[in-house]
């Protein structure tokens, strides 16, 4: 897989993570696997794609397109697709950087043509210099991050995370792209799940697919000082409760929260047990661990419990996924013109 040709799609939304977004194209083009193209999505920010289009003007790997959809990461990642000409789409948050060997790993993944789509692990960088002593390490997904209960190595699971993952293009032909009204819109409240939804979906049409997460294909993700807040952890859990609700209401209860039964029955309960543990042995933020468990818990399920309620009343926020005539994907020999394609050593 030395000369799989991936498409790396940035979405961006806001000038205020200028530094960002340049350190996060310039770890893109550091790969020890070139990329075939780097694609920015700007999301209704007309000055931001116009400052980003002039800073990689004359680029020969680097494209900067508006989002054509709704305002939100899931159609901008739907435009990213509609524009890819490599054989995989990886997709990287803004204020990420990737590790030199990341699409590398991907691309050891796709050895199985059963394999279609591969994450990785993603690491959090706080802006404090280290983690909050009351912050468990089971609740990292609330700041875009692989939390403890993921298994380790390179392993089978129901869904990849969006930040940090990888498909193969012909996977959005057979299913269509991301639903809006799940993911993430701007500032709004902090919504998920989008890559979840679709990764069920992609498994129910295409029989035998694979997904995988493999721990080495690695990125470093920022978590700002907002973000180390218990009062961030309380309301993005309630978010991720409400976009949990809009996923079964898409795909059913029971594919919806599987991986959450196992988590919320056996890997919750042992972060508490370990909090109360490090209680005891006066290791530092023991308690506040155990309780920030329970209340992010308490959060979640708050948040579930109203958009069930709303999803039964019509009044949910959601908008089916396009399908596949929706998100066109584009053939192997159709990339843009000029010399893009230097993701073939």
């Amino acid at each position: 897989m030395s000369t799989a040709r991936f498409s790396v799609v940035v979405c961006a939304y806001t000038p205020d993570r200028w530094d960002d977004i340049l350190a996060a194209v310039a770890s893109v083009r550091a790969q020890s696997l070139p990329p075939w193209e780097i694609l920015l999505v700007v999301d209704h920010h007309t000055a931001l794609r116009e400052r980003l289009a002039a800073h990689y003007e004359g680029s020969a790997d680097v494209r900067v397109l508006a989002n054509a959809g709704p305002r939100g990461l899931s159609a901008g990642r739907n435009t990213g697709v509609a524009a890819a000409g490599g054989e995989f789409v990886a997709f990287l948050d803004d204020d990420a950087v990737a590790d030199p060997d990341w699409l590398r790993h991907f691309a050891a993944a796709y050895t199985s043509p059963e394999v279609y789509a591969v994450g990785g692990r993603t690491e959090p960088l706080w802006a404090s210099g280290r983690r909050p002593p009351w912050f468990p390490e089971e609740f990292d997904w609330a700041v875009g991050c692989t939390y403890r209960g993921l298994p380790p190595g390179r392993t089978r699971v129901r869904n990849v995370l969006g930040g940090n993952a990888s498909f193969r293009r012909s996977a959005f032909g057979a299913v269509g792209g991301f639903a809006t009204g799940i993911g993430r819109d701007g500032d709004r409240l902090p919504l998920g799940c989008e890559e979840t939804e679709l990764c069920i979906r992609l498994s129910r049409a295409i029989p035998g697919a694979v997904l995988l997460i493999d721990d080495r294909a690695v990125i470093h993700h920022k978590v700002p000082h907002a973000r180390e807040r218990f009062g961030y952890l309380r309301t993005r859990a309630y978010a991720e409760g409400l976009s949990k609700a809009l996923v079964a209401r898409s795909v059913g209860a029971g594919a919806g929260l599987e991986t959450e039964r196992r988590y919320t029955s056996r890997v919750l309960p042992a972060g508490i047990a370990r909090g109360l543990r490090d209680f005891v042995l006066a290791r530092p933020g023991g308690a506040g661990r155990a309780g920030t468990i329970v209340a992010g818990t308490a959060a979640a399920a708050a948040g579930y419990a109203v958009g069930t309620f709303r999803a039964r009343r019509g009044t949910a926020r959601f908008t089916a996924a396009p399908g596949p005539a929706a998100v066109p994907v584009r053939s192997g020999a159709d990339r843009p013109a000029g010399p893009v394609g230097r993701g073939t050593p």
